[in-house]
């Protein structure tokens, strides 16, 4: 039968006897000349799904009357369809225009035609459009799904009712079979349901060469090329082995069972477990029906009449499917079939998946009277591979990240920037890969770096290749070379439209640590500060302190030296005492580095509110997760109200003073371990600055 099929479709297994111009075989006779033709990959495709004329995918429509395959399924379950929707048939693209014959497959010409010879982007079912892609875009075209938050949040406006009010306008929302697309470029798709005010990983890329569907799967059988994946993934050798897989830079406990060693296949079971028990307990309580869920009958979720948890044969029928649906009971039902009906999920983007499971389970526990406890649950990863966060998301809409940021916001900048001292755009990504920091992936042999330029040109070596790599992009981006170029010779106290906020950036840890070397924070004339803080020979570079991969410090190395020492206390460090003064003159000369550093930030605080309202003559507040984080204190309260924290609002009225002043607040606010990494230097910054401002410095000690 299958090959009748592929007879139809003009590929079958040919043998054609081509007859040439006669040749001389003996003198007054001739022979015809034969040729056998073979179709590449026949083999390998008739052993594939896309093959299987026997399958459900191929065959449901065949006692319908008509016979056909309808328009909103003939894309990606009939030949015909396909073509149609890709234009190979002379139609617009696109579009589906009419039901398909029923008892075709996905054949050779399917794939391969005028029209997908040269596609370069999907649309999704959210509207969307993906472009830049290869040949992987055929793939995409059917391994979709057919639902995304769009529809879903479409579906629920619709019915008008609030987020816990049963309404027969609602249905379980079904994202289909294989949406492996939806799963792997996550929210750039919007494949699955994103709740508002969170923020999702986008494409999980991989590494070069297994970036696409064809570059993992054999493109003619289906199949992972798992010869392939045994080359970084050691006890692979079957396609249940990947399920083992867990990569470093995987190292939470997502589903918070305290197993941190299992594949990320297992975590999202984990996840998928609790939140169907708390899609029940939802149903129960609020929705006011017991609810069961079948991963074989159509429409998947059923009543269940006994409340016992289980579906039995009778109970998992249409007529019997639940129809008590509340908007929040959609949501959540929606990303648990999304979860579960693309069963590579764990490996096409395992950590969107985790976000949306993480999710759903938090949004119903709001409704819930006993929400399932979620503290050991982890919904994102350590800060390089947080793919969900502002650092590698910010430019999504743009489509890419400029060479000013790409350094250290993008998988590949950082690499060419070692290799080239320069970097140019690069498309935005989903957290480091393991090509980020490592130049090869058999010995993950990390790049050697042997010095880096500061932002205000200073060159340093630390002595460690390592941690040369690390401050490749924890130096900030400005300097005290930076805010004196910008004030230039300007009078201290005058307010000048030329200036602007100047912002460090994030985790300048390096420039923290080389101090006055790097000159990383604003330096005041005559003042005199310290440079490099060494700490001990053990525990002296940034992945001795550190995690390489989690980021976390080794409390544990901290205890070597420091007594009753855990991650809780850390910030109560201060081993040093010939450094007993008191610093920020509060008393207290028992308190940890940070607890000097907090109330001299807060100090500093109030001298930059007073020179701005009284000096300046325009009130200042300051918001840390608010670019550009200094605005109008337009009510004057001194707080950051929500309607003043906008870029309309900006704080506009600098002087040189209170810029200066404020560059070194914000230094101090954004590099979280200063106390660690060089307190003294950040206890000089902040107190010249509050002293620079007029404030009253006279009770403290200056290291």
């Amino acid at each position: 039968m299958r090959r009748i099929v592929l007879l139809a479709c003009l590929f079958a297994t040919l043998v054609f006897v081509i007859t040439a111009q006669p040749v001389l075989a003996q003198e007054g006779e001739t022979q015809p000349v034969t040729a056998t033709l073979t179709i590449p990959f026949l083999d390998e495709w008739l052993s594939s799904g896309h093959a299987d004329n026997t399958a459900e995918a191929f065959n449901h429509w065949n006692e319908e009357d008509p016979a056909e395959v309808p328009v909103d399924c003939a894309k990606c379950h009939s030949e015909a369809g396909y073509l149609d929707y890709v234009g190979a048939d002379g139609s617009e693209a696109n579009v589906v225009d009419h039901a398909a014959p029923i008892g075709s497959v996905v054949t050779c010409v399917t794939c391969h035609n005028d029209a997908t010879i040269v596609k370069q982007s999907v649309i999704m079912p959210s509207g969307i459009e993906l472009t830049g892609l290869g040949d992987e875009s055929r793939c995409m075209e059917c391994h979709q799904g057919r639902e995304s938050k769009v529809s879903v949040d479409a579906a629920i406006a619709e019915a008008g009712v609030d987020e816990d009010t049963v309404s027969a306008d609602l249905g379980f929302r079904n994202i289909h079979y294989y949406a492996a697309a939806a799963t792997k470029y996550g929210t750039l798709a919007k494949g699955g349901y994103e709740y508002d005010g969170m923020m999702y990983d986008g494409n999980f890329a991989h590494v070069e060469g297994f970036q696409t569907c064809i570059g993992c799967h054999n493109p003619h059988t289906l199949e992972v090329k798992v010869e392939d994946c045994a080359g970084c993934h050691e006890g692979v050798a079957s396609v249940d082995d990947l399920k083992n897989i867990r990569m470093e830079g995987s190292a939470k406990d997502y589903d918070g069972d305290g197993d941190v060693e299992e594949g990320i296949a297992f975590e999202l079971q984990g996840l998928q477990e609790t939140l169907l028990s708390n899609i029940q307990a939802y149903a129960s309580e609020v929705a006011g029906a017991a609810i069961g869920y079948s991963p074989a009958a159509y429409p998947y979720f059923f009543a269940d009449p006994n409340a016992d948890g289980e579906l039995t044969e009778d109970e998992a029928i249409f007529d019997n499917r639940y129809v008590n649906w509340t908007p929040r009971l959609v949501k959540a039902a929606y990303n648990y079939q999304t979860s579960l009906k693309d069963p590579g999920a764990y490996a096409h983007g395992g950590k969107y998946i985790i976000e949306l499971l993480y999710d759903s389970i938090a949004d119903l526990n709001s409704a819930l009277a006993e929400p399932v406890d979620m503290t050991a649950m982890r919904r994102i990863d350590a800060g390089h591979f947080a793919g969900s966060e502002e650092a590698f998301r910010h430019w999504d809409a743009e489509g890419v990240v400029p060479g000013s940021c790409a350094k250290c916001h993008s998988a590949g900048g950082l690499p060419m920037m070692i290799a080239e001292g320069a970097v140019v755009s690069q498309p935005p990504s989903n957290g480091f890969q393991c090509t980020t920091c490592h130049a090869e992936l058999q010995d993950y042999t990390r790049y050697e770096v042997a010095q880096v330029t500061f932002p205000s040109g200073a060159v340093i070596d630390s002595g460690d290749p390592d941690t040369n790599l690390c401050l490749n992009c924890h130096q900030g981006r400005e300097s005290t070379v930076s805010v004196n170029r910008l004030i230039g010779d300007q009078d201290a106290d005058t307010v000048s439209e030329s200036l602007r906020f100047l912002n460090v950036h994030y985790f300048a840890a390096g420039a923290t640590r080389f101090g006055t070397e790097a000159k990383g924070a604003y330096e005041y004339d005559g003042k005199e500060y310290v440079g490099y803080f060494e700490h001990t020979g053990d525990a002296d570079q940034c992945v001795e302190c550190h995690g390489a991969h989690n980021l976390e410090v080794d409390v544990a190395l901290c205890a070597d030296c420091h007594d009753d020492i855990d991650i809780e206390t850390v910030e109560d460090l201060r081993l040093i005492r010939e450094y007993n003064d008191d610093w920020d003159g509060d008393g207290d000369t028992d308190e940890g580095i940070a607890g000097e550093i907090d109330t001299l930030r807060e100090t500093l605080y109030a001298a930059l509110q007073d020179y701005a309202a009284n000096t300046a003559g325009a009130g200042i507040i300051y918001e840390g997760h608010s670019h550009p984080y200094f605005f109008i204190d337009t009510n004057g309260n001194g707080e950051a109200d929500a309607d003043e924290v906008n870029a309309d609002n900006r704080y506009a009225t600098w002087t040189p003073r209170l810029l200066r002043g404020a560059y070194n607040y914000q230094y101090s606010s954004k590099d979280p371990g200063a106390f660690a990494h060089n307190g003294l230097y950040i206890v000089q910054v902040l107190q010249d600055s509050i002293e620079d401002l007029g404030g009253d410095v006279s009770g403290m000690t200056r290291p």
